[in-house]
């Protein structure tokens, strides 16, 4: 456990309660409720993250988790080798994408935080934390480790195991769509609008779900932990957010038109950005995560979670492509 009093002395507070609240900690202190957080990441990028904060809330988006600084004038505390930060605890309740309506304000949100997020310009002591030009180069990569993953398969002199079969039943599927989604990718209009990025200078939250997407009692939508965030084009926020409310909503539709047209009302979506959005909702990277966490092991989950996660996937499967078809029209995308 980390020392509570180094806290205290580096944020100056004082903590009257502490416990664990999925990841982080919930501090209670006498300067009111706070969120303690342990970042595995480095100071550098901390500083990306943390000066692209307090952009936004120069730009008026100032529902989100701001961080406190220390007795330095830092955004974290050091904890022997470990690194600490502290924001103000946002109570409410998580966003449900079942609702509709919840969905379309949170598609607002999404557009409104993009908006104020230009011109932002990373501190000189911060680590540039960017994914401009490099899908192609991922895409690629992330489709050929489905054949690395076969061969370890393959290789195994052991038995192969319940996950193994469900993986080669379902790679050639999900390789194919991976190739299907490089071609829209590569027939895009992608180079251009990462130089455009480049020069607006805007950011991706990255990491826009429903856990991070607090409602409070006023009905005010909040968005947190940007640990995430980086240079991205703004379709990958946009497609990310549709995939993580239509796996909900059986790939219904509706979900995403409405999504669109809510973020259209406030940032309007160019044409040739639809071309990108519809190449990031085709490519497989839920498969591709499980099994990669699985094959190269990032996750010490138990191998029936992973088994539920692609049977999940396989149970979808109907339901997605008939989806892919139809944003495919509603997008107005050729292949």
């Amino acid at each position: 456990m980390m020392r509570e009093f180094e806290i205290e002395r580096q944020f100056g507070i004082k903590i009257q309660n502490i416990k664990p609240n999925k990841g982080v900690y919930y501090l209670k202190t006498n300067k009111g409720n706070k969120c303690l957080k342990k970042i595995n990441y480095g100071i550098q990028k901390l500083y990306f993250v943390y000066e692209a904060k307090e952009h936004l809330i120069k730009n008026g988006f100032s529902n989100i988790d701001r961080y406190c600084l220390n007795s330095e004038g830092e955004p974290y505390a050091l904890v022997n080798e470990d690194i600490y930060t502290l924001s103000e605890w946002i109570e409410g309740r998580e966003c449900d994408f079942h609702n509709l309506d919840e969905v379309k304000k949170a598609a607002i949100n999404l557009a409104k935080m993009y908006e104020a997020s230009k011109g932002y310009e990373p501190p000189e002591n911060s680590k540039l934390k960017t994914d401009l030009g490099r899908w192609p180069y991922l895409m690629d990569k992330r489709v050929k480790s489905f054949d690395k993953m076969k061969n370890i398969v393959r290789k195994k002199k052991s038995k192969k195991g319940d996950f193994d079969l469900l993986y080669l039943k379902n790679v050639d599927f999900y390789k194919e769509l991976g190739k299907r989604a490089m071609n829209v990718l590569m027939t895009s209009d992608y180079e251009k609008l990462c130089v455009e990025a480049e020069t607006e200078k805007s950011f991706c939250h990255h990491d826009y779900t429903y856990h991070n997407i607090i409602i409070d009692k006023s009905e005010d939508f909040h968005m947190i932990d940007f640990d995430y965030c980086k240079r991205e084009l703004r379709a990958y926020d946009i497609s990310n957010f549709i995939t993580k409310v239509l796996k909900r909503v059986d790939f219904n539709i509706e979900y995403a038109k409405a999504i669109l047209e809510s973020y259209n009302s406030v940032s309007p979506i160019k044409e040739e950005e639809y071309r990108i959005i519809y190449a990031f909702l085709l490519f497989p990277q839920r498969f591709w995560r499980v099994c990669n966490r699985y094959y190269y092991s990032e996750a010490n989950w138990i191998q029936n979670n992973f088994i539920n996660k692609v049977n999940k996937l396989q149970d979808e499967r109907e339901n997605y492509m008939k989806f892919i078809d139809e944003i495919k029209i509603e997008l107005g995308q050729k292949e």
